[in-house]
């Protein structure tokens, strides 16, 4: 019996593969227009998820808690004697001093991301050389070195100089030698960054001796960070006291807020497929009509003209699906998601040359089939099941 079944639903599929290689044109149609709707379905999940990850990744390495003294709601200058108030806060590894700014060319349209720091009172500052393609870190005492991130160097024509400028507030220039220059493989965090004394970006930035823009605070345990930030918000009531894990969930935000616009631009193409399915849900064509009727008329039951639709569907359904999570997949890997990337990453002009790995969770390729294969599906089915209740001689004769 079970045999008997299997031969009979083998018949049916080699039945409806014929059906759909005589109307191949159309088959190839339908085909590419559902392969491009998972293409982009399945494209922005993976960006949205590899840029996620990204940024986890980036996040581990920054401070356990940053320390920024606001007033009347803006930053400001914070002094460096904060750090004797903290000194009692018990579970404190070390609070690093850092000058964290932005500098617009006006030229070229471009933010560059300026850094000064003491490297080595930072726990992991012995490591940095090792981001470096070429050079060193300037040391604490060097004066006008910089290292830079390797878009700077494009962004500013430096072709085979070493030396550029940047204009202080009052429109003096302050000169600086290249030192150093950040690896591509550490774009996602270097890619439009200055690196300098802490010297230098005080006197770039025109602040005063004993202040910096943030406080880095490092922990012993990071399980403490929660309770050593409300010891610090008590001690130092004016400071915003801002954890990793509340960045970290800045983000999240911010990549969802931008992958939700995203989406909505996404519903227009979604929503025309499902029109077209809708449509072709509403009938069947004369031609079709008159297929269903001759094999009613050579003996096929309904469940039979219903299972060679299903598996005309699945066979579209499951190519579809495979040409399009596939191009998505070579298009986040070899493109790094070049379509969807200036929705998800901002306005930077400097933009990093990532190497996104693309990530599809069971559940996201759950909602794609959802949004996509069961429209097809009842586009498919319910009119053969329509077609296939109306008695033979009628639909002949109609």
């Amino acid at each position: 019996m079970a045999s008997k079944n299997l031969e009979k639903q083998l018949n049916i599929l080699d039945y409806a593969l014929s059906s759909l290689w005589r109307r191949r044109l159309k088959s190839l149609s339908v085909l590419l227009v559902f392969a491009a709707v998972i293409f982009l379905l399945a494209s922005f999940q993976m960006v949205t998820q590899a840029l996620s990850d990204k940024a986890a990744q980036v996040l581990a390495y920054t401070p356990e808690i940053t320390l920024q003294k606001m007033s009347a709601g803006r930053q400001e200058a914070i002094p460096l004697a904060y750090r004797e108030q903290l000194a009692g806060v018990f579970g404190i590894r070390r609070v690093v001093p850092r000058i964290w700014g932005y500098y617009f060319d006006e030229v070229r349209l471009a933010n560059y991301t300026v850094m000064g720091m003491d490297f080595n009172e930072m726990p992991e500052g012995a490591r940095l050389d090792t981001a470096l393609a070429s050079g060193t870190m300037p040391a604490p005492d060097e004066q006008g070195r910089v290292v830079i991130g390797h878009s700077i160097k494009k962004a500013l024509a430096l072709g085979g100089r070493d030396t550029f400028s940047l204009f202080r507030p009052d429109l003096s220039l302050k000169a600086f030698t290249i030192s150093g220059e950040f690896s591509q493989e550490t774009d996602i965090l270097t890619n439009d960054l200055i690196v300098m004394s802490l010297a230098d970006a005080r006197d770039l930035y025109a602040i005063p001796a004993g202040k910096v823009t943030d406080l880095c605070v490092y922990v012993a345990n990071p399980k403490e960070i929660g309770t050593i930030a409300k010891k610090i918000s008590a001690a130092l009531p004016a400071v915003r006291v801002l954890t990793r894990p509340q960045i970290q969930k800045t983000y999240q935000v911010v990549f969802g807020w931008r992958s939700g616009f995203g989406s909505i631009c996404l519903l227009t193409a979604l929503a025309a497929f499902v029109i077209l399915a809708w449509d072709k849900a509403s009938g069947l064509s004369p031609e079709e009509r008159r297929e269903i009727a001759i094999l009613k008329v050579l003996g096929w039951e309904t469940s039979d003209i219903l299972a060679v639709r299903f598996w005309e569907s699945v066979i579209v359904s499951g190519l579809a699906c495979l040409v399009g999570i596939t191009a998505a997949y070579i298009h986040v890997v070899y493109f790094a998601g070049s379509i969807f990337r200036p929705v998800l990453m901002g306005w930077s002009v400097l933009r990093p040359e990532l190497h996104l790995l693309p990530r599809l969770a069971a559940g996201d390729i759950l909602l794609i089939l959802a949004f996509t294969v069961i429209p097809y599906l009842a586009a498919t089915v319910i009119p053969a099941w329509r077609s296939a209740t109306v008695p033979a001689d009628s639909a002949l004769g109609g």
